[in-house]
């Protein structure tokens, strides 16, 4: 029961500094984005205006936007193939509407060529989905059975969508790479691709902090499992 108690007690500590982390990534993306929303752009195009502009320049005409509710609620959606912008981000003249635009056409541009951390991730989503069910239930009879192989099976299960966020990172730094580049050449002044830069760059770090958390969690669950195992031996 010691053993238990002590490891249960680190990976809840664990999971508690992955929380905050998580709350400092979240409130420094929106701290940027209600700034950069504040800004218009010096060419005063929307952000609808300039999705469909990159969009065409790569050929991808059959790639619809459409005008979606929410606050930062943009994404591409590859099955469908739209580009789903909120309404300040559709309308507005903003460095943020710009960005956050063209980060979404950066993901339309990854599919056109193929990138491969994006099929990785594809291929990878389907197994962690059921992995991570499987696993709870594996982990869970595990433990109330006394059975470390069983639970550790569960664990190993559950990995899938720990490996699924780390192909997810390179995916957001691409695109949000690929969006300040085309930015910086057509649309954007320095110092509004600077301000540009920074909000994207709060952005990717919810991911990072997405995946800590994810792994604190895991880490969690393996500390509970070995402390388990641990106190069935006494």
């Amino acid at each position: 029961m010691f053993y238990y108690s002590t490891y249960y007690m680190i990976g809840t500590i664990l999971v508690i500094i992955a929380a905050i982390f998580s709350l400092i990534a979240q409130g420094r993306v929106q701290s940027a984005y209600h700034k950069y929303q504040k800004i218009p752009c010096s060419r005063g195009i929307t952000g609808y205006q300039v999705a469909r502009e990159i969009l065409n320049s790569h050929g991808l005409y059959d790639i619809d936007i459409y005008e979606v509710k929410g606050q930062l609620s943009d994404h591409y959606n590859p099955s469908k193939q739209t580009i789903n912008l909120s309404s300040e981000i559709y309308h507005g003249y903003s460095i943020a509407s710009l960005a956050v635009a063209a980060h979404e056409c950066g993901h339309a541009i990854q599919y056109q060529e193929g990138y491969m951390p994006i099929a990785f991730r594809n291929a990878i989503l389907p197994f962690a989905n059921v992995g991570q069910y499987l696993g709870w239930i594996a982990i869970m009879i595990g433990l109330l059975l006394g059975s470390t192989p069983l639970a550790m099976f569960g664990f190993v299960l559950m990995c899938g969508i720990l490996a699924f966020q780390m192909f997810t990172l390179p995916v957001e730094f691409d695109a949000s790479s690929r969006a300040l580049e085309i930015l910086q050449d057509n649309y954007l002044i320095s110092s509004e691709y600077e301000g540009a830069k920074k909000m994207l760059n709060a952005a990717a770090l919810t991911y990072v902090a997405a995946l800590i958390s994810t792994l604190m969690s895991m880490l969690r669950i393996f500390l509970i499992i070995i402390g388990n195992s641990r106190g069935n031996r006494r």
